[in-house]
């Protein structure tokens, strides 16, 4: 086994037109000139972050809500705020330029591998399903209808708009909101003048009496709204330390790196673990096979997420730039009675299964 670098325009064409994260074999032949190239990856993190806004409106009349409607429990300023409720990190595999290899096959022998659209190795003589990583774009849940405090207006009649008394426009929106809480339990209880025909009339009768409740007791008690929204980062480990991933803003939530009207979510790479190559039963260092099939043999490093000193993610994640590369005898793949099979890691390139082809 050695690197190529002469036939890198094939691999180029052996994957063009791939759909994404899906799986092609390739076999050697005349066209190839019997040799197989592959990719190792190196490890990348995909981070998806899920995080609650919440809107606050306050009512134009919430000094009289105790007064009026009977509770101190009211937005008394516009706000908005943001809070992170969790993080999903996952590792996936990002073909390496520098780690290209070829597997070079002599006429008539049969063994093929299994690679990605982006050439990087994922089994010998064993064909295998491709592992897409789901990478979500941002998404957003539907927000509630927005609010601007003025929608009991369209509840009011002319006194209450001639009004200047802000007191007496609270004591009149009251007693609207009174007549209209009466009119729904005079429904409810069929004692209402006007009772309606039938089941669904009533329904939206009633549907429509608890908007006008709802709209008018929002202008004493406020309204607040929340919404999901997620956002997905990418991020390669390298050396450790500490690195600003996003921001968090109370007025835009999200917001890049660089920009300061965000609170910081750090990304912190510590305790970086090297790989190690296999040892023998005397505890010596294995060497290379000749002409071997190189994998990789990853490290691993501890990799956290915090936000305003606290917390969100922490794991240890095995990552292929933290390893050291070994390899399997071609003997294995080629041999005529028993070939054997190969199936790697597609974020780490680790070995990760080996038997005989049945």
């Amino acid at each position: 086994m050695r690197r190529l670098s002469a036939l890198l325009a094939l691999l180029a064409l052996c994957t063009a037109g791939a759909q994404a994260q899906q799986t092609k074999l390739l076999t050697a032949d005349k066209h190839n000139e019997y040799g197989l190239v592959y990719t190792l990856p190196v490890t990348a993190l995909q981070i998806e972050v899920t995080a609650t806004r919440t809107l606050r409106k306050a009512g134009p009349y919430y000094q009289y809500a105790k007064r009026f409607v009977g509770t101190e429990n009211v937005v008394k300023a516009d706000a908005e705020e943001w809070t992170i409720q969790s993080v999903k990190v996952s590792p996936y595999g990002v073909a390496d330029a520098e780690n290209r290899y070829l597997m070079q096959l002599k006429p008539g022998q049969t063994s093929y591998i299994c690679v990605d659209d982006n050439g990087m190795l994922r089994a010998i003589n064993k064909e295998i399903a491709g592992t897409p990583l789901t990478r979500s774009s941002s998404e957003t849940s539907p927000l509630l209808k927005a609010f601007s405090g003025k929608e009991y207006l369209q509840y009011v009649d002319e006194d209450f708009l001639a009004s200047q008394s802000s007191a007496k426009q609270a004591q009149m929106l009251a007693e609207s909101l009174m007549e209209v809480r009466d009119a729904k339990i005079s429904l409810t209880r069929g004692t209402a003048e006007s009772m309606p025909t039938d089941g669904k009339q009533l329904e939206l009768m009633l549907k429509s009496l608890a908007d006008q409740e709802a709209t008018m007791t929002a202008a004493f008690v406020g309204t607040e709204q929340s919404e999901t929204v997620t956002r997905t980062f990418t991020f390669t480990p390298g050396k450790a330390g500490k690195t600003v991933l996003f921001r968090m803003s109370d007025f835009c939530g999200f917001v890049d790196s660089d920009d300061y009207s965000g609170e910081p979510v750090y990304l912190t790479v510590a305790d970086v673990r090297q790989g190690e190559l296999p040892k023998d039963d005397k505890g010596k260092e294995k060497e290379l096979p000749k002409d071997a099939v190189v994998y990789r043999v990853p490290g691993a490093a501890s990799i956290s997420l915090s936000h305003a000193g606290k917390t969100l993610w922490s794991g240890d994640v095995e990552c292929a730039q933290y390893g050291v590369l070994f390899g399997l005898s071609p003997t294995l793949f080629t041999a005529k009675k028993e070939p054997s099979y190969a199936v790697f890691n597609a974020a780490t390139g680790a070995l990760e299964e080996i038997g005989t082809v049945q």
